[in-house]
């Protein structure tokens, strides 16, 4: 018997990927995130399969369902929105599967910064301009931020901001970053990226906590701040250049 942490995509059905699809349709067992999961895919499950929603599950409950399907010998689909490798919750449940010896396997999904860039129809890093993107939240009503990971800091590397569960909180953000960025900055929302009511804000540090506040998103959104998301005049990538050596390996 396996665990499965498997990454179901940003939101639409169809950005699962291959092995994701192949490893929910072999798992009689499938722990999914209500809210943010989309309910289509549990049609991949296998006829019978016992589903359970955990949105309104502690960490404990969900332990109890992980442990009662290994003792029955039954393989488990623990879907989760976007990709595991951040802001899953895994860590935890993977910590208690070692505790009860039982194994597991991460299938990695389609993050949301991944699913906001092609909504953007941006490269998040372009040469010369920017080449770092830092993945982060703020720490408003939710696990504090360890020392030295505060927007303050992250911001005055001057890299692309990608911040998740912020959107309630855009005022803060905006103060807190114009010093270092500008408040001409170019800064974009996104958010329920590849949903059907995907909404796209594109703006400035100086303008974007209006269309944010005005449009009446609160969550389900990603905030993208930094220079690349304006670039326009930038030298050619060396992988493609006409001018790089094709000898040199």
């Amino acid at each position: 018997m396996t665990v499965y942490f498997i990454g179901a995509g940003p939101g639409a059905a169809d950005l699962i990927t291959l092995r994701g699809a192949r490893t929910l349709a072999a798992c009689q067992v499938c722990l999914y995130a209500g809210s943010l999961v989309p309910r289509e895919l549990l049609d991949e499950c296998p006829r019978g399969a016992r589903l359970i929603d955990t949105a309104n599950l502690d960490l404990d409950a969900i332990e109890r369902e992980l442990v009662a399907a290994h003792e029955a010998g039954l393989d488990v689909a623990r879907l989760h929105s976007g990709d595991p490798s951040v802001f899953s919750a895994v860590a935890e449940q993977m910590r208690r599967l070692d505790a009860h010896g039982i194994p597991y396997e991460v299938v990695p999904g389609v993050p949301a910064f991944a699913a906001a860039a092609a909504a953007l129809k941006r490269e998040l890093t372009v040469p010369t301009v920017g080449q770092t993107v830092i993945l982060t939240r703020i720490a408003q009503q939710a696990t504090p931020m360890p020392p030295g990971e505060d927007l303050a800091t992250l911001g005055a590397s001057g890299a692309l901001l990608v911040l998740h569960l912020g959107a309630r909180y855009v005022d803060r953000i905006v103060a807190e970053l114009t010093p270092h960025y500008g408040a001409d900055c170019p800064a974009a929302v996104v958010a329920y990226a590849s949903r059907p009511d995907e909404l796209v804000l594109r703006g400035t540090l100086g303008d974007i906590a209006d269309q944010v506040k005005k449009a009446g998103v609160l969550r389900t959104a990603v905030i993208l701040v930094g220079r690349t998301l304006g670039a326009s005049q930038f030298r050619d990538s060396h992988l493609y250049s006409t001018e790089r050596d094709r000898h040199v390996c």
